[in-house]
Formats: structure tokens, sequence, C-alpha cells
């Protein structure tokens, strides 16, 4: 019992390690990074919904379905991104290899309350992205946007029924990261070009509640209504910039200067994530098949990141709309392990709320995937879950960048029995 106790501590600890940097994306330039709803792969295959769960998987973004946990649950996956993007001056490829969570959850009350913790990315930067013109007085110029970094999530949730077919829950969440940012500027025919570096050190707090009423209609159907709150999300931050100059043959930095921030009241100006709230309403047969739609919204207008504010770029109300669902054709098959199997869709549509150039910057992606039974003889409910993403993001409209992208999610699931009362000694 302590050895695994000890071993799900090393493993959530474990991911304080992995590489912030879990895309390429140039909007990732905007604000702290990208924001990464993540969720479990098999709810991720599903559209992204939140509101199913069972009693052999963690949810990560409902706490409420920790209470319907039979085992303990061991879960973490692993992503990788292949993106095209594309402008209205030609198209790159670019590619990005991640480690996306680790976590575990654990029945208490068996069917009526348990518990989870690990940690997963909140965000992510890293992009690099090239832009030159000419000028009549200074030739041409040549600007470098360059960043990394991003900011990790390290959660504990609780959830639980309260009454028959209603269960709540509450994640805790704590953010801890850094994120930098550097832009590189070279003119024609100059001995020297400038740079300005910045680095941002942030941490913060906030609070996810949700709940799940999942009433049987008939014999065989149960519907399942949810809904999920995600508190606002006030960032605390320590800044820093430098400027200088360097090289333009050689590359070696000539001089770097300190800016005083404190002078212009940046030195600990944080970000200001607005509230997210959502709602969701499916139906399904319990260890059959499942269908459900969520729509989620949030008033980004009010998001706020003042030391990496830009010209270009202003926010406004941003909405989700996902949808999808699982099937699994007999789980208690022992003839035909392919009728074990679930086979899982959907598809979602992303309004991000940034406004960049003028353009409303929306995603777009079709997900599907496999829950592959491991068969392991004495645990039948560990999993291997496979998934897929196809999508689009952003426009080549006004100046702006295309991203087309194909994502593959390889997620695993190993149930263990804790607490367990030992019938020969």
């Amino acid at each position: 019992m302590i050895r695994k106790i000890i071993i799900a501590i090393v493993c959530c600890m474990a991911g304080t390690i992995y590489a912030q940097n879990g895309t390429v994306s140039p909007y990732s330039y905007f604000g702290i990074g990208d924001l990464r709803s993540i969720g479990s792969v098999e709810n991720q295959m599903m559209g992204g919904i939140s509101m199913y769960a069972d009693s052999i998987h963690v949810n990560l973004n409902n706490p409420a379905a920790y209470g319907l946990l039979g085992r303990t649950t061991y879960t973490a996956s692993l992503s990788r991104k292949e993106l095209s993007l594309k402008s209205t001056g030609g198209s790159q490829n670019s590619s990005v290899t991640s480690l996306d969570y680790l976590a575990i959850g654990f029945p208490i009350v068996l069917g009526k309350l348990g518990l989870g913790f690990g940690i997963k990315p909140f965000t992510s930067a890293g992009y690099e992205v090239e832009n030159t013109f000419s000028t009549a007085d200074n030739g041409e110029i040549t600007n470098v946007y360059s960043g990394e970094g991003g900011v990790n999530s390290v959660f504990f949730s609780v959830g639980g029924k309260i009454i028959e077919d209603l269960s709540v829950g509450i994640t805790a969440n704590y953010y801890f990261g850094v994120v930098e940012s550097r832009r590189v500027q070279d003119v024609e025919d100059v001995q020297y070009g400038t740079f300005d570096f910045r680095e941002s050190k942030v941490n913060g707090a906030n609070f996810k509640i949700s709940a799940n009423y999942t009433p049987m209609l008939t014999d065989k159907i149960r519907m399942n209504t949810y809904f999920g709150v995600e508190t606002q999300n006030n960032l605390s931050s320590d800044n820093t910039k430098t400027i200088g100059s360097f090289s333009s043959s050689t590359g070696q930095e000539i001089e770097a200067i300190d800016v005083d921030l404190d002078n212009v009241g940046l030195a600990s100006r944080g970000v200001t994530i607005p509230t997210t709230t959502t709602v969701g309403l499916g139906f399904g047969q319990d260890r059959k098949w499942f269908f459900g739609a969520e729509y989620g919204a949030q008033k980004f207008e009010d998001y706020t990141a003042p030391f990496f504010a830009v010209d270009n770029l202003e926010y406004e109300d941003a909405s989700r709309i996902a949808f999808g669902g699982f099937y699994t054709p007999d789980y208690t098959s022992f003839t035909n392990y392919f009728k074990r199997v679930t086979y899982r869709a959907g598809a979602k549509f992303v309004n991000s709320g940034m406004v960049v150039n003028n353009e409303d910057i929306k995603d777009f992606g079709i997900t599907f995937g496999l829950g592959l039974p491991m068969n392991a003889p004495n645990d039948p409910f560990s999993n291997i879950n496979i998934g897929f993403e196809i999508g689009k993001r952003g426009t080549t409209s006004a100046d702006l960048i295309q991203e087309n992208y194909f994502k593959v999610n390889l997620g695993i699931s190993l149930n263990a029995k804790w607490f367990g009362k030992r019938t020969i000694n």
C-alpha cells in the first residue's frame, strides 16, 4: 500500500519537469500563451465535452465525476501535434510532442465520495515568427518574435453524491510558471540590431465547481445534465524587461539595460482570466452508448494582460460548442475483443475571444478515437485510449496565419484496488 502511494506521488511530482512548450502556434504570442483546457483523452475524443463520467476513468474537467470512481485510477497522456501554417506569403510545417497530464483518482466511499490530484498545462507559449518589410528611408527591416514557456496547474479535486442521481464536486487549482518573449530587430546596412526581452513569473489560484444530474428516463435510457463554473483567475506576476543592442554580423550582445517597470506600473501587473460557465445535456445507456452536447461561455472582453499588451489585439466574449459520444458494442463479451472496444467521436466549435487585425480567431475540430481494454487477467478495467483530432484555427485574411492541424493522443488508464480487506492472510 505505501509503495503504491509513493509511486502515485512521485508520478505527479515528475510532471513538474516536463517541457512547458506544448505548442508551436504563432497565436501563443498573445498574452501568457495558448489557454489549454485539457481534459482526459476519453473526453477530448468526444469533442472535449466534460459531462460524461464513469467508474474507471478520471475526468479532469468535472470534479463531480470523482464520486463515481469504483477503483483507484492512474492516468497519463502524451500527444503529438502536426501543424501546417499558411499565410498569404507561403506555408510552413511544424510539430510538437508533449506530456499532457498526470493524475490519480480514488474512491473514499465507494460510489459516493472520491478525490484526485495531478498536474497539467494551463497555458503554453512556443512560437517564432519573422516579419520583413521595406521602407523608403531605412531599407529592409526584419523583426523576429519568439517566445517559450507557459503556466502549469496542480489540482486537487473532490466529488460525491449528495442525493440519488445528483453529484457535485470542486477542484482547487494552483498555477505556476514562466513565460518569456523576445523581439529582435535588424535594419539593413545598420551595424547593430536591437532586442527586447521580457519575462513573467506567474502564480495564482482559482476553483472549479460542477454538478451532474443523471436520472433514468426509462428502464435503459439515462439523461445527463451538467453545470460547471470555473472562477475568475487573478494571476499575480513578477515581470522584468531588458532592452539592448547586438552586433548584426556576429550576434554578440553589445549593451543590455534593465527597464525600471515600477515607474510605469508593470513590475507586478498580473493577468485576469474571466469566469467560464458551461452547461450540458446528454442521453445514453449505461456502459453501452452516450451522446451529449455542451455550451461554454466566457466574458473574455474582461481578459487583461497589461505586460503583454499589443496594438493589434482586442478581446471579445468567448464561446465553445462541443458535442460527442461513444459506443461500446458489448463490454462483457469474452469471445470478441472488438465488441469490448469503446468507439468515440465528436466535434468542437470555438470562438477564442481574440480579435487580431479585426479578425475573430476561431477553432474548429473533429475528434475520434478508441478505448482499448488491456486484457490483464487480474485487471479487466485498465485500458489504453488512442485519439485523433483534425482541425483548423485562424485565417489567412488580414495578414494572419491559418493553422491546419492533426493531433494524436495516447492515454493510459490503470486501475487498482486500494484499501481492500484481505480474505486470506
